[in-house]
């Protein structure tokens, strides 16, 4: 029975959730299939508690005690914590190694990895890392999101130093790059961090649509595969998902 009584209360909470305006006990009672009184008794007890708040005319709408909840889940959140089995799963489906990166300052820096010895390569870079954000496909994912000045700026302040003979190492080309990014999505880095790794990334983005981090998967470049890019992007936004964004 209290199981029952659960199932409709999240009925009436998703019903409130749904409507952009307050809604009426009628039309409460209609969409969710519940008796009137039942659906009644439910909204009086969530009003209790604030989860529902009772306006003018008799008219529902969630309460003020649900937007206290969220931001203590924000608050909460923590974006290595929710990627981790995100990680663990892709690299077992790709058997390459997975990457969890962020943005600090001109730089990338690891901040969870899976990885095992079927990878086919050593990681060089430990957890706590640091990478240039041009030299590598998180990097270009957070420059592509940047404005044209911050990208400019940030070229002016490193130089656009190169690791390998594929690094990109000039602005046209940089920017060319980021236009890719911005068109299909994800990001590439192309044996411009270490010769002979290749990666793609896809970016993972929090409840107000801002890029938080990137995950990526490095690979032999040479084992490198396309049909992992839907992959990618498909586990970077069932991340961004439990992070709230829509």
């Amino acid at each position: 029975m209290s199981i029952q009584v659960l199932e409709r209360t999240m009925k009436v909470l998703d019903v409130l959730a749904d409507q952009p305006h307050p809604v009426s006990l009628k039309d409460i009672a209609a969409l969710t299939q519940l008796h009137a009184s039942t659906a009644h008794r439910i909204l009086n007890d969530l009003a209790v508690g604030r989860y529902v708040e009772r306006v003018n005319n008799g008219m529902y709408q969630l309460g003020i005690r649900l937007l206290e909840l969220g931001a203590l889940v924000k608050d909460r959140l923590n974006v290595r914590d929710v990627a981790h089995d995100y990680l663990q799963t892709l690299h077992h489906l790709t058997g390459q190694t997975v990457n969890l990166s962020i943005q600090q300052g001109d730089d990338i820096v690891y901040i969870d990895r899976a990885w095992s010895e079927r990878s086919g390569m050593q990681v060089v870079r430990a957890i706590g890392g640091r990478a240039p954000l041009h030299l590598t496909s998180v990097g270009k994912l957070f420059l592509a999101s940047a404005d044209a000045r911050f990208v400019r700026a940030y070229a002016t302040r490193t130089g656009l130093s190169g690791n390998t003979r594929n690094s990109l190492t000039d602005l046209e080309r940089l920017e060319r790059d980021l236009s890719f990014v911005r068109r299909h999505g994800y990001a590439r880095d192309n044996e411009e961090l270490e010769l002979g790794v290749r990666c793609i990334s896809a970016g993972i983005y929090d409840d107000s649509g801002k890029l938080v981090a990137g995950l990526s998967i490095s690979a032999p470049a040479e084992r490198l595969q396309e049909e992992w890019v839907d992959m990618l992007v498909s586990t970077a936004a069932k991340i961004s998902g439990a992070l709230g964004y829509e």
